[in-house]
């Protein structure tokens, strides 16, 4: 433990770290009702348990001078908005009700790739429980204090010898878990992913096959932070924009795109905005789970 040590300028850290959390029972993320955020990390230097409040953090294990070294970015103070214009109302009025909106970036690429993975074409229900299946059961319990069922994934050689009836059984088809066993037998370049530009990363990531540019966005967004990774092919989030700044109903990526055209280097950012908002389309049909779609 390196003790605790202060995070500076009070923030909302569920509005910045709740990308995170894949799902209410994720073993990684825990928010309280309080606003304190636990995270369990496998670093470069080690598994790494964190909890942060406003007042200041504490971290546990051996990555946690790592994490600590990281935490700047992690809590998003590295993010720049500075040139961002809100050119819609409705966006100018997200953004004044979230001042505080900041992108982590988490400097962890496989964190992010393999659930993201695990989300390709499912909903996100059953893309939860397959996470939440595999890192209980495959992963090492978190150290220090964490919360009871906190865990770290498992290391890429623990993945690749999961059996394929595991994956069964946490509901994981042949074509994803064969996309996440070729991901972790090239992890360590993967990540290296962090440290590139998101043109590069984006590049790097997409030469593993089953990874596409949703799976892609969806990393860039929180292992390296980037503005402007704007998700692509995803079932929703087309139709969210469209109806938020047009009415429309139903809108194409191309449509979504043309829309966001104005926040060119902040496409993500404005995405984000709008989704705080809340306003989406009405539904014509019973409420399903909600389903990410990735055009691979």
């Amino acid at each position: 433990m390196s003790g605790r040590f202060p995070v500076g300028s009070p923030t909302d850290l569920t509005l910045i770290l709740g990308p995170l959390r894949r799902g209410p029972g994720d073993p990684t993320c825990r928010i309280e009702r309080d606003g304190t955020v636990w995270r369990v990390s496998r670093t470069p230097k080690g598994p790494a348990t964190l909890r942060v409040d406003p007042s200041g953090a504490e971290v546990w294990g051996p990555g946690a001078d790592w994490m600590r070294a990281q935490l700047p970015s992690f809590l998003g103070e590295l993010d720049d908005p500075s040139t961002f214009v809100a050119h819609h109302r409705l966006v100018a009025e997200s953004a004044r009700r979230a001042p505080s909106l900041r992108l982590t970036r988490t400097g962890l690429v496989m964190e992010s790739l393999i659930p993201s993975i695990l989300e390709q074409k499912v909903t996100t229900d059953e893309a939860y429980r397959a996470w939440r299946l595999l890192v209980r059961k495959y992963g090492e319990e978190a150290p220090g204090p964490a919360p009871a069922g906190m865990h770290v994934i498992p290391t890429a050689r623990t993945w690749s010898l999961i059996p394929s009836w595991e994956w069964h059984k946490a509901g994981v088809d042949d074509k994803r878990a064969a996309t996440i066993l070729r991901a972790v037998r090239v992890a360590p370049r993967l990540e290296q992913a962090a440290s590139m530009s998101p043109e590069a990363a984006a590049a790097r990531l997409q030469l593993i096959p089953g990874i596409g540019p949703w799976t892609t966005a969806e990393v860039l967004q929180r292992a390296l932070g980037a503005p402007d990774a704007i998700t692509t092919g995803d079932l929703h989030l087309p139709n969210i924009i469209g109806y938020a700044l047009t009415g429309a109903h139903r809108s194409t990526d191309e449509e979504m795109l043309h829309l966001l055209a104005p926040y060119e280097g902040h496409r993500h950012r404005a995405a984000r905005l709008i989704l705080l908002t809340g306003r989406t389309p009405p539904r014509r049909q019973p409420k399903m789970p909600v389903a990410n779609i990735a055009s691979l």
